[in-house]
């Protein structure tokens, strides 16, 4: 018995719908490979799955830009809007300015100068001329600023030994008054210890006999 015919319309059930989509495509992209191997056929495959991954795939022998100038040029439709062309010629433009600034860089460096006329010649010294007036200004700039930052260093140290000094006098000052209140003066300690000396006992038995 042969297979039964399937009726083609969306598969409701998301799980059968991915394997659904992954087989066929798989076998999609297989035969792409084929056409272009057994055909030296150009082929480009691009694929949305419903959840946005794209898959795609495209002949080795041809770019992407070669298929597509390709379909512009048989089909006689075109794929880019007009703002797309505008962003188009934009490019073209930023690309060939940045060519010219490019080959500014290389004659403010001195370089690729031996065919440009006295003129442009004249002009590069006055752009060198002022650049180097800038970056002298901008330098005696940054050279007054680090002196400025150096004296107020100076009077921050100047302040912080000021009141270093004045800590050090307080706590020697304190560590005085802390001496005097715990040692007293040698004479008065000598004689507030004379009544614990030792005194001589004239009822002693060996000194009434000496007598």
């Amino acid at each position: 018995m042969g297979r039964g015919k399937i009726e083609i319309k969306r598969i409701e059930n998301s799980t059968n719908r991915q394997v659904t989509y992954s087989k066929r495509k798989n076998g999609i992209m297989k035969k792409a490979k084929e056409l272009t191997v057994l055909c030296d056929a150009k082929v480009s495959l691009i694929i949305f799955s419903t959840s946005g991954k794209m898959s795609e795939y495209r002949s080795p022998s041809a770019t992407m830009s070669e298929i597509l100038d390709k379909y512009h040029k048989y089909s006689g439709k075109r794929l880019w809007d007009a703002k797309h062309e505008f962003l188009s010629n934009e490019l073209d433009r930023i690309k060939k300015e940045n060519d010219n600034m490019q080959i500014e860089l290389r004659h403010l460096k001195g370089d690729d100068v031996n065919s440009l006329h006295h003129k442009e010649l004249a002009t590069i010294e006055e752009a060198l001329e002022n650049g180097l007036a800038k970056v002298r200004a901008k330098e005696m700039e940054y050279f007054k600023m680090l002196k400025k930052n150096e004296r107020m260093l100076e009077e921050e140290n100047k302040r912080l030994t000021y009141i270093l000094h004045h800590q050090q006098i307080a706590m020697d000052g304190c560590v005085r008054e802390m001496q005097n209140d715990y040692h007293p003066k040698g004479r008065d300690y000598h004689h507030s210890q004379m009544p614990f000396a030792f005194r001589v006992q004239p009822n002693q038995p060996n000194l009434q006999e000496a007598k």
